[in-house]
């Protein structure tokens, strides 16, 4: 490749990359970054415009600069006879056939999980799936207007608050209707997608893949929203693989199986609230018993309280030895905690001591 089209390549990759953060100056960006002069580089942001890569809105120093986002719509009618392999094929596939192969599997799994899981679960007669695409990234939302993914898996449990749904949906081998449905499609989804969120109800989740991390928001001042909306998004030059995620949470002596399971324990604690009590802990530990190894992710908690630690560390882990816990992203203060129940020093202790509060409220 020429020395001039590989610069050209590496300009166009710079402002792909950096046009979102700085829709304003992405041409002084350019300028100083490839010791351009100020009119080559507004000249190189005109050959993409005309391309079809950016769009240019205002005039001289108010101009401002975008990705050109191209967008389809598919609304679908909501029955047992919806395919939804035939909805990736016919619809979405002609739409973005150009990307990766890796790419292609990740949307395709995504896509007929999420839509599969509306016809089986949602309860709602209509759907609507929304594709955004532009040079940087795919955007894949499947929307129902049904009786809510939380309220939903709240009602068949029996669980106290939709809260806690979205805990049991996050460790993944969930599913109300076990004779047709694993329970993987939203836990894998989360994990392949570079952002994964899950509305419904009062309650806003996300995962980002390049942090490893999961966060809620819960809208309680705002009306509950109808139905739920899936929303997942992929880079287009992504090397992640489908293969990959599956193989990360399989046994080791069995890669078809979902063995290992992420529970990020933030997404158990209501606001303001500390993680002391065997109640918590079992909250924790519903269901983990499916699994071989438990990633417990500690991200966001400072300390725990005796009580929740000899539950998790102690009394499961002797009830059940064949599973395997394992804590991440722990403080000090966590890891001793962690020590004293796995040692079965409080197993006897009355007293329930918490590492955030001298006030804690005795078990």
């Amino acid at each position: 490749m020429a020395r001039t089209q590989m610069q050209a390549e590496e300009i166009r990759k710079f402002i792909v990359e950096n046009i979102d953060k700085h829709p304003a100056d992405i041409g002084r960006l350019v300028a100083l970054r490839f010791r351009l002069s100020r009119q080559t580089a507004v000249t190189r942001l005109a050959r993409l415009n005309k391309e079809g890569i950016i769009e240019i809105a205002g005039r001289t120093k108010g101009r401002r600069y975008s990705l050109k986002e191209n967008e389809w719509y598919f609304p679908l009618a909501v029955s047992p006879a919806l395919e939804e392999d035939v909805v990736w094929r016919e619809n979405l596939l002609p739409e973005l056939r150009d990307l990766p192969e890796n790419v292609l599997n990740i949307c395709d799994y995504g896509l007929t999980e999420m839509l599969n899981n509306v016809v089986d679960h949602s309860e709602s007669a209509t759907a609507m799936v929304a594709v955004t695409r532009n040079a940087l990234r795919t955007r894949i939302r499947v929307i129902d207007s049904g009786v809510g993914i939380f309220s939903k898996i709240q009602t068949a449990l029996g669980l106290h608050d939709a809260r806690h749904a979205l805990l049991e949906l996050a460790k993944g081998k969930l599913t109300t209707d076990q004779e047709r449905h694993t329970g993987e499609g939203v836990f894998f989804a989360s994990r392949i997608f570079d952002e994964f969120r899950l509305m419904a109800g009062t309650l806003f989740y996300q995962r980002i893949r390049q942090d490893d991390d999961d966060w809620l928001i819960e809208t309680g001042d705002l009306p509950p929203m109808a139905g739920t909306t899936v929303d997942m998004q992929i880079r287009n030059d992504s090397r992640q693989t489908l293969k990959e995620v599956l193989d990360q949470y399989a046994s080791e002596d069995n890669e078809y199986s979902f063995a290992r399971t992420h529970v990020p324990i933030q997404l158990a604690m209501y606001e303001g609230e500390q993680m002391l009590s065997r109640s918590q802990a079992k909250r924790i530990l519903a269901r983990v018993d499916r699994f071989r190894e438990v990633i417990l992710d500690f991200r966001g908690v400072t300390g725990i309280g005796q009580a929740f630690a000899d539950e998790i560390f102690r009394v499961f882990a002797q009830e059940h030895p064949e599973v395997h816990m394992v804590p991440l992203f722990t403080t000090p203060d966590i890891d001793r905690m962690i020590a004293r129940a796995r040692s079965g020093e409080t197993a006897n202790e009355p007293q329930q001591l918490s590492l955030l509060s001298p006030d804690a409220v005795q078990e």
